[in-house]
Protein backbone atom coordinates (compact mmCIF):
# COMPACT_ATOMS: atom_id res chain seq x y z
CA UNK A 1 0.00 0.00 0.00
CA UNK A 2 1.40 3.23 -0.80
CA UNK A 3 -0.48 5.33 1.51
CA UNK A 4 -2.51 7.64 -0.98
CA UNK A 5 -6.11 7.91 -0.35
CA UNK A 6 -8.51 7.60 -3.20
CA UNK A 7 -10.94 10.10 -3.14
CA UNK A 8 -14.33 9.98 -4.04
CA UNK A 9 -15.42 11.55 -6.94
CA UNK A 10 -16.87 15.01 -6.79
CA UNK A 11 -21.28 15.17 -6.12
CA UNK A 12 -21.18 16.73 -9.41
CA UNK A 13 -19.36 14.24 -11.19
CA UNK A 14 -21.32 11.42 -9.51
CA UNK A 15 -24.67 13.03 -10.92
CA UNK A 16 -23.00 12.79 -14.72
CA UNK A 17 -21.85 9.52 -13.88
CA UNK A 18 -25.01 8.26 -13.06
CA UNK A 19 -27.37 9.36 -15.40
CA UNK A 20 -24.83 8.46 -18.00
CA UNK A 21 -24.96 4.71 -16.51
CA UNK A 22 -28.28 4.55 -16.64
CA UNK A 23 -28.79 5.71 -20.50
CA UNK A 24 -26.53 3.26 -21.86
CA UNK A 25 -23.67 5.72 -22.54
CA UNK A 26 -20.31 3.67 -22.41
CA UNK A 27 -18.13 6.77 -21.66
CA UNK A 28 -18.35 7.10 -18.06
CA UNK A 29 -16.21 10.84 -16.97
CA UNK A 30 -12.72 11.40 -16.88
CA UNK A 31 -10.58 14.04 -14.50
CA UNK A 32 -7.86 15.61 -16.06
CA UNK A 33 -4.63 16.53 -14.29
CA UNK A 34 -5.68 20.73 -14.52
CA UNK A 35 -8.95 22.72 -14.82
CA UNK A 36 -10.71 22.99 -17.85
CA UNK A 37 -12.96 26.05 -17.25
CA UNK A 38 -12.56 26.89 -20.84
CA UNK A 39 -12.47 25.43 -24.24
CA UNK A 40 -8.98 25.92 -25.01
CA UNK A 41 -8.10 24.63 -21.61
CA UNK A 42 -10.16 21.82 -22.21
CA UNK A 43 -8.97 20.79 -26.02
CA UNK A 44 -5.25 21.36 -24.91
CA UNK A 45 -5.71 18.95 -22.20
CA UNK A 46 -7.40 16.25 -24.61
CA UNK A 47 -5.12 17.18 -27.67
CA UNK A 48 -8.13 17.90 -29.67
CA UNK A 49 -9.47 20.72 -31.63
CA UNK A 50 -11.33 23.49 -29.97
CA UNK A 51 -14.34 22.79 -31.81
CA UNK A 52 -14.74 19.45 -30.85
CA UNK A 53 -15.42 20.74 -27.01
CA UNK A 54 -19.12 21.01 -26.28
CA UNK A 55 -19.50 23.84 -24.54
CA UNK A 56 -22.42 24.42 -22.10
CA UNK A 57 -23.58 28.41 -22.15
CA UNK A 58 -25.91 28.94 -19.36
CA UNK A 59 -28.90 31.59 -20.04
CA UNK A 60 -32.14 33.30 -17.90
CA UNK A 61 -34.95 33.37 -19.76
CA UNK A 62 -36.67 36.10 -18.72
CA UNK A 63 -40.32 35.60 -18.63
CA UNK A 64 -40.12 32.50 -16.52
CA UNK A 65 -37.01 32.90 -14.96
CA UNK A 66 -35.96 29.20 -16.81
CA UNK A 67 -32.25 28.21 -17.09
CA UNK A 68 -31.51 27.63 -20.87
CA UNK A 69 -29.08 25.68 -21.81
CA UNK A 70 -26.92 26.04 -25.39
CA UNK A 71 -24.45 23.25 -26.16
CA UNK A 72 -22.19 24.79 -29.04
CA UNK A 73 -19.01 23.67 -30.67
CA UNK A 74 -16.29 25.37 -28.44
CA UNK A 75 -14.97 27.40 -31.68
CA UNK A 76 -17.93 28.98 -32.17
CA UNK A 77 -19.72 32.20 -30.07
CA UNK A 78 -23.51 31.67 -29.75
CA UNK A 79 -25.69 34.13 -31.31
CA UNK A 80 -28.07 35.46 -28.42
CA UNK A 81 -30.92 36.82 -30.95
CA UNK A 82 -30.84 33.42 -32.24
CA UNK A 83 -31.37 31.84 -29.09
CA UNK A 84 -34.66 34.73 -28.21
CA UNK A 85 -36.21 33.60 -31.57
CA UNK A 86 -36.13 30.32 -30.79
CA UNK A 87 -37.18 30.58 -26.54
CA UNK A 88 -38.00 34.24 -26.05
CA UNK A 89 -36.33 37.06 -24.67
CA UNK A 90 -33.05 36.15 -22.75
CA UNK A 91 -30.61 37.73 -20.67
CA UNK A 92 -27.13 36.34 -18.84
CA UNK A 93 -27.02 34.34 -16.34
CA UNK A 94 -24.73 34.81 -13.24
CA UNK A 95 -22.68 32.24 -11.08
CA UNK A 96 -24.87 32.13 -8.55
CA UNK A 97 -28.11 31.47 -11.36
CA UNK A 98 -26.10 28.85 -13.13
CA UNK A 99 -25.31 27.03 -9.31
CA UNK A 100 -28.64 26.91 -8.20
CA UNK A 101 -30.33 25.70 -11.99
CA UNK A 102 -27.77 23.07 -12.98
CA UNK A 103 -26.12 22.02 -9.66
CA UNK A 104 -22.73 22.65 -11.36
CA UNK A 105 -20.40 25.21 -11.38
CA UNK A 106 -19.71 27.70 -14.28
CA UNK A 107 -16.51 25.95 -16.20
CA UNK A 108 -18.34 22.37 -15.43
CA UNK A 109 -21.70 22.76 -16.61
CA UNK A 110 -22.60 19.51 -17.84
CA UNK A 111 -24.90 19.05 -20.67
CA UNK A 112 -26.95 16.46 -18.74
CA UNK A 113 -27.94 15.53 -15.18
CA UNK A 114 -29.09 19.27 -14.11
CA UNK A 115 -30.53 19.91 -10.79
CA UNK A 116 -33.63 21.63 -12.21
CA UNK A 117 -34.52 20.58 -15.57
CA UNK A 118 -33.67 23.20 -18.32
CA UNK A 119 -34.61 24.16 -21.66
CA UNK A 120 -31.75 22.99 -23.95
CA UNK A 121 -30.53 23.50 -27.48
CA UNK A 122 -27.93 22.31 -29.40
CA UNK A 123 -26.12 23.59 -31.61
CA UNK A 124 -25.78 22.25 -35.56
CA UNK A 125 -22.09 23.11 -35.37
CA UNK A 126 -21.57 20.26 -33.12
CA UNK A 127 -21.97 17.70 -36.11
CA UNK A 128 -18.89 19.13 -37.54
CA UNK A 129 -17.32 16.06 -35.18
CA UNK A 130 -17.73 12.87 -34.92
CA UNK A 131 -15.85 12.74 -30.60
CA UNK A 132 -16.69 15.51 -28.87
CA UNK A 133 -16.29 16.12 -25.41
CA UNK A 134 -18.63 17.49 -22.74
CA UNK A 135 -17.98 18.30 -19.16
CA UNK A 136 -19.17 16.61 -16.35
CA UNK A 137 -19.86 18.59 -13.41
CA UNK A 138 -16.54 20.04 -12.51
CA UNK A 139 -13.68 21.67 -14.31
CA UNK A 140 -11.71 18.65 -14.11
CA UNK A 141 -14.24 16.23 -15.37
CA UNK A 142 -14.91 15.62 -19.22
CA UNK A 143 -16.89 13.03 -21.39
CA UNK A 144 -16.41 11.83 -24.81
CA UNK A 145 -19.74 11.37 -26.76
CA UNK A 146 -20.79 11.98 -30.42
CA UNK A 147 -23.09 14.98 -31.33
CA UNK A 148 -26.27 12.07 -31.97
CA UNK A 149 -25.54 10.67 -28.42
CA UNK A 150 -25.81 14.57 -26.80
CA UNK A 151 -29.04 15.00 -28.47
CA UNK A 152 -30.40 11.66 -27.57
CA UNK A 153 -28.61 12.26 -24.22
CA UNK A 154 -30.65 15.82 -24.02
CA UNK A 155 -33.67 15.37 -25.77
CA UNK A 156 -32.82 18.32 -26.98
CA UNK A 157 -33.21 20.69 -30.71
CA UNK A 158 -30.64 20.64 -32.94
CA UNK A 159 -30.66 24.51 -34.35
CA UNK A 160 -28.26 27.02 -35.58
CA UNK A 161 -27.74 29.25 -32.95
CA UNK A 162 -24.21 30.68 -33.58
CA UNK A 163 -22.59 33.68 -35.11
Amino acid sequence: MCGAELKPLPEGVQRVAALLQAQGHPQLPRLLDDAARTAQQAADALGIAVGQIAKSIIFRRLSDDAAVLVVTSGDRRVDEQKVTALVGPVGRADAAFVKARTGFSIGGVAPVAHAVPSVTLIDQELFRFAEIWAAAGHPHAVFALSPDELARLTNAPVVDVTL
